[in-house]
């Protein structure tokens, strides 16, 4: 799309400048117009050589010009504010498209912005753009547009958003150190069984003896690597693609998700994270105003795994019917006593959203407990494992010296 330069007036009289994109220049004016400035000057704007943006070009802005995650809670953020201050829409996303770091979302924003022009709502513009606003986020820009209460949704959004990245931000952190320390000591081996393995070999050759077990399996290792390196490669990226496209189909995904649960400490807190995002999630959906089986319809969609899925399933049809949110829950052997108890107090008392707070909060702590206990016991756990591999192949490689005297005899 061409770049026009501008000159215009604001409201105060100041003079401004600037370069926006548009099809011509009558559109221009209709914008600046919508931005409350009146338009001295509109011509269209040549680059100089030296002023070409080469990360415009489509792989490279892809690769550089990520839409993150900060750029759109600012986004939801900023939009709240000035439609609190009483901006049309329309113009707030002009604004804002303008001071976005992100050339994708710039794009996005004047996409939105062209369709909420020929008459859709906020809601229905975000719904074109599924990668960046998800269901839960339309669906409760939705909900804000119906109640008029739009910038108090949009500031519940972005709270929700930062909540929720800060308890994944924790997870991803603590699993960070162990991930580590496997790398390297997955790369320590390979380094010892390509590179000194081999000179051993030629030494235990020589001896022209049989070798112990664990020397034998190390040299039959090395030889592996050795020679059919490339095929070990192949295999294990073989091995994941499999995975990810059965991980892709539901009963694969219901399969991983389950032995994930099972999985020991870990899956406890895999558990407790899936019930802090469902209350965290459908308190926050129930709140601003998304009616309960759209609700539950997005929590299922949002959850994460597909076993909660599952249970959400049950539950969105047991309210479907006119039946409770406690029972299905509680049938689902996923959600502990103290989670359905306490969503049954809640639609007794119709506070369901308190008590699905109350829930979140308990879990998020739990949560934050578990990752800090984990780590803890990791750090001592994966320095042992450490000495223990590379202890056993030192004893492996220098096993054949001690039996020296018995291999001669041989």
């Amino acid at each position: 799309m061409p770049e026009f330069l501008y000159e215009a007036l604001d409201k105060g009289g100041k003079n401004v400048k600037g370069v926006i994109e548009a099809s011509s220049d009558e559109v221009i004016i209709e914008k600046l117009h919508g931005m409350g400035y009146y338009p001295l000057r509109v011509v269209p704007h040549k680059k100089k050589m030296g002023e070409l943006d080469l990360f415009a070009l489509p792989v490279l802005r892809n690769i550089f010009h990520r839409i993150k995650f900060k750029h759109i809670v600012t986004f939801t953020r900023q939009l709240a504010t000035l439609i609190d201050a009483g901006l049309p829409i329309l113009r707030s996303l002009f604004i804002l498209q303008e001071q976005s770091e992100s050339v994708m979302f710039k794009q996005r924003i004047s996409q939105m912005a062209k369709d909420i022009e020929s008459g859709s709502s906020l809601s229905e513009a975000m719904a074109k753009h599924p990668k960046v606003f998800d269901k839960l986020y339309v669906n409760m820009v939705r909900a804000g547009e119906i109640g008029g209460v739009l910038e108090s949704v949009l500031n519940k959004i972005a709270e929700f958003l930062e909540k929720r990245q800060a308890l994944v931000s924790k997870v991803r952190s603590a699993m960070m150190y162990p991930l580590v320390v496997m790398f390297m000591a997955g790369g320590i081996v390979a380094y010892i069984l390509i590179a000194i393995i081999p000179q051993f070999a030629e030494i235990f050759e020589q001896l022209g003896a049989k070798l112990p077990g664990p020397t034998m399996m190390l040299v039959h290792a090395s030889n592996i690597l050795l020679h059919h390196g490339l095929w070990v490669v192949v295999g294990l990226v073989l091995l994941y693609i499999i995975y990810v496209k059965i991980n892709k189909t539901r009963g694969g995904k219901m399969v991983f998700d389950r032995l994930k649960l099972k999985v020991p400490a870990v899956g406890e807190l895999l558990r407790k994270i899936a019930i802090a995002r469902f209350a965290d999630t459908l308190s926050t959906l129930i709140n601003s105003g998304v009616p309960i089986l759209q609700a539950l319809d997005i929590v299922r969609d949002t959850s994460g795994n597909e076993v909660v899925a599952r249970a959400m399933e049950k539950v969105y049809n047991s309210v479907k019917d006119g039946e409770t949110i406690h029972e299905p829950l509680s049938e689902s052997k996923v959600f502990p006593p103290l989670v359905v108890h306490m969503v049954a107090v809640g639609e007794e008392t119709g506070a369901i959203d308190h008590m699905l707070t109350k829930v979140a909060e308990a879990y998020e702590r739990e949560v934050n407990d578990t990752v800090n206990a984990l780590t803890s016991i990791l750090e001592p756990l994966l320095i042992v494992f450490l000495g223990v591999i590379i202890g056993t192949i030192v004893v492996a490689l220098y096993l054949p010296y001690f039996m020296l005297p018995k291999l001669v005899g041989q």
